[in-house]
């Protein structure tokens, strides 16, 4: 029988594309433009910071607590379009309630903002991130890829978002956030409407690929449904496996110091002063991020899924370690090496998403990904939810430099780590507990790369 080349993602591929896409944008609008751009309207950079931080703390609990009912929970795009739901009222909240006035009313703005990161984090980057996992799993490097151009694009028209913000004598909060508040809205109705948990649900394929009748993808759908209820991948086991801690912390890493120092872009590139003027000021750098951030999500999407998550990853930490020593020897007499730390930033701030989603389909069986993603999750999220406390502190104390050369000896350290991942290792353990458990041993795992 003739094999039909595997193209393209599908319609239905196409429609979680762009939902997974906007759940990412909910996530950034929710949790960063108002501690990037808004801090000083709501108390501050360091209140805001610490508002994130504590928020997206709360998110990793809760993930770390979900873990344990991934594999036997019936529906996670139901799971996933409730976060979206409530995520989307808290964002009304943040356009709405004036919180740039003194009193009550600002703390009940600043309990929204809290509330409304942990529904975005368990939104965007948890429960739909599940669904690209099950619909494809040999794929996700280039879908995430895709997926994750969200953050560069909105990275990239910041500035506009500023402007919009400032133009008149009232901040213009429900108009700046109006876009991008519909936008989100119209994913989350494609996601509900359109997409099921597995592509099978609606006669579409894993991975687009046709080459199996839909009686056997079916098939394939429900023993795979059944051995998530068993997985021997639970959080204890995933824990205690060393490799998991070795590419867990890099892709944490990554997420920290993309994510996080993206948040602070507007104290950094005012260290500048008028030597960012050559570069088109802030709006321009931002789009200069935007477009190098568009590029590095693509390509290092496309590595993903050709060569392997570990060597896309290895790059990216190569890249990070790259933009902390242009950092750090950065100044205000020399701002293009500070603008050429940025875009390497960029390069890898939207794949540092798609690694969390990639690791763990690329090294660990199909029923058993829900289950070690939702370690993997919360762990890199954690990190992640540092970075904009850790660089605000950071920049406070010692100066935007000192950033750089934290973002360097992480990239260090990370490197290092990934060098001591091992996909064989990975294997031997999975062997163990699926003997331990009574389950069958094979070769789903053999060369992972």
């Amino acid at each position: 029988m003739e094999q039909n080349k595997v193209k393209g993602y599908g319609g239905r591929g196409w429609l979680l594309i762009i939902w997974i896409a906007t759940a990412f944008l909910a996530y950034m609008v929710i949790g960063n433009y108002p501690l990037n751009i808004l801090a000083d309207l709501y108390g501050g950079q360091q209140t805001l910071s610490t508002i994130y931080t504590v928020a997206s703390v709360i998110g990793v609990i809760v993930q770390l607590v979900a873990s344990g009912f991934i594999g036997r929970m019936k529906s996670v795009k139901k799971f996933g379009a409730i976060m979206g739901l409530l995520s989307i009222i808290m964002l009304l909240g943040i356009m709405l309630i004036p919180g740039y006035i003194p009193g009550p009313t600002q703390m009940l703005w600043r309990a929204v903002y809290g509330i409304g990161t942990v529904l975005s984090v368990m939104y965007g980057t948890f429960a739909i991130s599940i669904l690209v996992g099950q619909w494809f799993p040999t794929r996700k490097g280039s879908v995430m890829g895709i997926a994750t151009c969200a953050f560069p694009l909105g990275n990239g028209v910041i500035g506009l978002f500023a402007g919009a913000v400032f133009a008149g004598e009232q901040p213009n909060i429900v108009g700046a956030f109006m876009p991008f508040f519909i936008i989100i809205l119209v994913g989350w109705i494609i996601g509900l409407i359109l997409i099921p948990d597995y592509p099978e649900q609606v006669g579409a394929y894993r991975d687009n690929n046709p080459n199996m009748t839909p009686e056997v993808a079916k098939a394939m759908m429900e023993q795979e449904i059944e051995d998530k209820k068993t997985t021997v991948w639970k959080a204890n086991h995933t824990l205690t496996t060393r490799d998991f801690w070795f590419i867990t912390i890099p892709a944490g890493a990554l997420l920290m110091f993309s994510v996080g120092t993206m948040t602070q872009t507007n104290a950094i590139l005012g260290a500048m002063g008028e030597g960012l003027n050559k570069f088109g000021g802030f709006s321009g750098v931002m789009m200069m991020i935007c477009i190098f951030g568009l590029i590095g999500s693509l390509v290092l999407g496309f590595i993903d899924t050709r060569m392997g998550t570990r060597k896309a990853m290895v790059i990216a930490c190569v890249i990070m370690l790259i933009a902390g020593i242009l950092g750090a020897v950065s100044s205000p007499e020399k701002p293009g090496l500070l603008v050429a730390a940025l875009i390497c930033l960029a390069l890898f701030m939207g794949a540092s998403s798609n690694f969390t989603v990639s690791l763990a389909a690329q090294y660990w069986r199909r029923e058993d990904f829900g289950t070690v993603f939702a370690s993997v999750n919360p762990i890199a999220n954690l990190l992640s939810a540092l970075g904009p406390m850790l660089i605000a502190i950071v920049m406070i104390a010692a100066g935007y430099n000192a950033i750089f050369i934290v973002i360097a000896v992480v990239g260090v350290l990370s490197i290092i780590l990934m060098l001591l991942f091992s996909s064989k290792h990975v294997k031997e353990k999975d062997d163990a507990y699926r003997r331990a458990a009574g389950k069958p041993l094979d070769n789903a795992l053999e060369g992972r790369k």
